[in-house]
């Protein structure tokens, strides 16, 4: 199994070069937003690891809202952020995209204010890689070659069969004769190199033994720190409840001009993206408090959540929460099938208490109890200050555009059917209904 990662490259952009910038990533793309995968800029077709990519000028039009606790509006140069998913190490990847993109990652790079000519790319972009505090992977080990394959087999598969004649077939000896002429035409396919199905690659013993140790040394701390923790819940518990009840709301309607340049990038493809960014709560209680609910966030992720859903939510390709500017921002993003309000209805209705787990410790967000209660549960709130902290991708690439989860989850079933040793016949005519 070859384990995914991410990466996000954080760099200050140099003031009177950011028109140039964004100018230069507009050439980047087929359509607004959308990556050309063969720019001459960076190719992303050409990278068979890479899942998902996007570059965002980072600009955050609610630094204000802090006035609404007191204190002065921050002061917060604007970022080029480049970010991506990816299979294999994120080292891996950005040394891959170095080597052979070295020319346009340079004249992209060269609008930020600490690149220079003699800059090396890697080590440059290493150094700015910002470590990601929560990773969601939807399927753990599902490869690009491999989703690209099995799309490939489902296509042909559904065009030697009809789907209606699968459609009017009884169970029986008819079912598991299809099935055996599918297996014999995949088999001469593949051996004239016209089909290709690779088997998984090993899985890294390095990634194991880091997986292994993480998935004891958490709840380990957590049994050491226990007696501490008992001593200092009623202490966090009253300080939670006065500054649920005294943080201040922040919600107004979005603005409609950037509402509408929201609206241009989406649904041009099966599956959408999702970038957003804002300012923590001020105060060492709500930092130290985020810090710890995302460590138990990314650990239900890496060990729980990684087989098809993000609690009761199915339609997340990848997701990432990472901090920025020493713990005072955060920053959000996603890659989802749909459109944007069936995503925001999605957690809405099925994981309000886990937006509330995390973004209640966000300036101006609906007012909370315990966490967990109330906050998204005031829907129309929640959709405004979400979109207020909405910022649109000058760049999105996708790998495998036109596939949804559901298209993936389905022909990984056609592949595992294929290679199954045998098949009951109503197995197999459940089987060749999937084609």
């Amino acid at each position: 199994m070859t384990p995914q990662s991410q990466f996000m490259v954080v760099a200050t952009i140099e003031a009177r070069r950011e028109p140039g910038l964004r100018l230069l990533l507009g050439t980047m793309n087929a359509e607004p937003g959308i990556a050309d995968p063969r720019n001459v800029l960076l190719p992303f077709g050409e990278f068979d690891r890479l899942h998902y990519a996007r570059l965002v000028i980072l600009e955050d039009a609610t630094l204000g809202d802090i006035a609404a606790h007191g204190l002065p509006t921050p002061s917060f140069q604007k970022y080029l952020v480049f970010m991506g998913d990816c299979d294999g190490t994120a080292s891996e990847m950005l040394a891959d995209l170095s080597q052979r993109a070295d020319v346009g990652l340079r004249k992209i790079f060269g609008h930020c204010d600490d690149f220079g000519a003699q800059s090396d790319v890697l080590t440059w972009m290493m150094a700015r890689d910002m470590p990601v505090a929560v990773n969601y992977v939807n399927w753990l080990g599902r490869t690009v070659r491999q989703i690209k394959q099995e799309s490939a087999l489902q296509r042909v598969l559904s065009a030697k069969v009809p789907r209606e004649a699968i459609q009017q077939m009884a169970p029986g000896v008819t079912a598991q004769q299809v099935r055996r002429d599918l297996i014999a035409f995949v088999d001469v396919e593949r051996r004239a190199g016209r089909l290709t199905l690779t088997p998984p690659e090993p899985t890294p013993f390095e990634w194991l033994m880091a997986k292994l140790f993480h998935l004891i040394a958490i709840p380990l701390v957590g049994l050491i720190a226990l007696p501490l923790i008992i001593v200092l819940l009623p202490f966090v518990v009253i300080l939670l409840r006065k500054r649920e009840k005294s943080d201040p709301e922040i919600y107004p309607r979005p603005d409609p001009q950037a509402l509408q340049e929201l609206r241009e990038l989406e649904d041009r493809d099966v599956t959408n993206q999702f970038s957003s960014v804002g300012s923590v709560k001020p105060g060492l209680f709500r930092r130290w408090l985020l810090t710890v609910v995302l460590v138990l966030i990314n650990y239900a992720c890496r060990h729980i959540f990684n087989r098809g859903h993000l609690g009761r939510v199915r339609t997340i390709h990848f997701a990432r929460w990472v901090f920025i500017d020493n713990k005072a921002r955060m920053v959000f993003a996603s890659s989802y099938d749909g459109g944007h309000e069936a995503y925001m209805d999605d957690f809405v209705n099925k994981v309000a208490w886990g937006l509330n787990l995390v973004f209640s410790n966000g300036i101006g967000w609906p007012h909370t109890d315990w966490l967990i209660k109330r906050g998204a549960r005031f829907e129309q709130r929640f959709k405004y200050f979400q979109r207020r902290h909405h910022i649109p991708s000058q760049v999105w690439y996708k790998a495998y555009p036109g596939l949804t989860l559901t298209d993936l989850k389905r022909n990984q079933h056609i592949r595992e059917g294929l290679e199954c040793a045998a098949m009951t016949d109503t197995q197999a005519l459940t089987w060749l209904r999937l084609l």
